[in-house]
């Protein structure tokens, strides 16, 4: 009995100095990207065997003397999608949808889709965006409001832009879609009879403890500013009918919350992560499981997902097998350098 606590004492041991090592080289590497960008405040959450590790550098805003924490609020953006998803594949786990059904059963009443649509699109293809439906003119949003473009869109105009689409020309092709996780969405909103900001609170934020994510209201102290590619002041977006796509606001401590969860078994949000990390799309550029980007390399596999708001950019990814994961949050829009950290951590420390 004492050499099998013994034994148990030094594996606890050497995860707990694995995971330390991971962390240094993780905050190094953080820490040296921060001292060539000293305007771009990051935060990064890191896990492996349960065990959290957290760094951040820079200010809650340019103006701001208060350090950014793994308490600080920031835009997930499209990261918002892998919590759409999960939802979806817990409803597939409770027998409610299946999902290689087509979605015309599922939507609400108010669409009704043209003759050549019907019993084409299945919710898997929503969700692995190969719909081939017509999305959002983010450019146009851009210029009627460039600080809230997505404030243009309401369920009348995504209703319209439906139900007038009279082809799916890009059918069973990867395009990436904000409509599609809008009516993601708006299928959750009719199988379960609440609305979206409901369902999350009960599907996601609360079993796996993220006190501290936000959706409707976000006005809170530890917020930061996000600042556009350009470096101007950009607001967050306001929650409207697009947040299934990307309106959740977040941080580092409750994102590794989330990964936990996810990583551990036995649970709605472990178990429908299973489902989401099937393929469901593929081609020579890439795979795609439900919301998940997911890249094989000598028999190690990731899944990823990234965001990019117009003021704040952002990234997950996380190893099952090696049973891993980490969270990158920026309050500046820039898309190559979370991709660049990524890499960068990923070579270096954790391949």
């Amino acid at each position: 009995m004492k050499t099998i606590h013994f034994l148990a004492a030094l594996l606890f041991i050497s995860n707990f100095s694995l995971g330390q090592n991971y962390s240094q080289k993780i905050d190094s590497i953080i820490k040296a990207n921060y001292e060539k960008n000293p305007d771009v405040g990051i935060s990064v959450g890191f896990i492996h065997n349960n065990q959290e590790f957290f760094t951040s550098y820079g200010k809650l805003s340019k103006e701001s003397k208060k350090d950014i924490d793994k308490n600080s609020i920031f835009e997930i953006a499209s990261i918002t999608k892998i919590l759409t998803a999960n939802m979806i594949a817990q409803a597939a786990n409770e027998k409610k949808l299946n999902v290689n059904d087509f979605i015309d059963s599922y939507l609400p009443q108010r669409y009704i889709l043209q003759k050549n649509l019907q019993n084409r699109i299945r919710i898997s293809d929503l969700a692995s965006h190969q719909s081939g439906l017509p999305d959002f003119d983010f450019l146009k949003l851009m210029e009627l409001n460039p600080q809230q473009p997505m404030i243009g869109m309401t369920e009348q105009s995504v209703q319209a832009m439906i139900n007038s689409c009279t082809n799916l020309s890009e059918y069973g092709k990867f395009k990436y879609s904000n409509i599609n996780y809008t009516l993601l969405g708006q299928i959750l909103e009719k199988i379960y009879g609440k609305s979206y900001d409901e369902i999350i609170r009960k599907k996601i934020l609360k079993p796996a403890k993220m006190s501290r994510t936000l959706t409707k209201d976000f006005n809170v102290k530890n917020i930061t500013t996000g600042y556009n590619s350009e470096g101007g002041t950009q607001e967050f977006f306001v929650w409207n009918v697009t947040a299934p796509a990307g309106l959740v606001k977040s941080n580092t401590l409750d994102m590794t919350q989330y990964m936990k969860v996810l990583l551990s078994k036995g649970n709605p949000i472990s178990e429908a992560a299973v489902l989401m990390e099937k393929i469901y799309f593929k081609d020579e550029k890439r795979e795609m499981g439900l919301a998940l980007n997911i890249s094989t390399e000598e028999g190690d596999t990731i899944y990823l997902k990234s965001g990019d708001s117009l003021g704040q950019s952002s990234i997950i990814c996380y190893n099952r097998s090696k049973n891993w994961g980490i969270i990158i949050l920026l309050n500046k829009r820039d898309s190559k350098m979370r991709q660049n950290l990524l890499n960068t951590i990923y070579d270096k420390v954790l391949k």
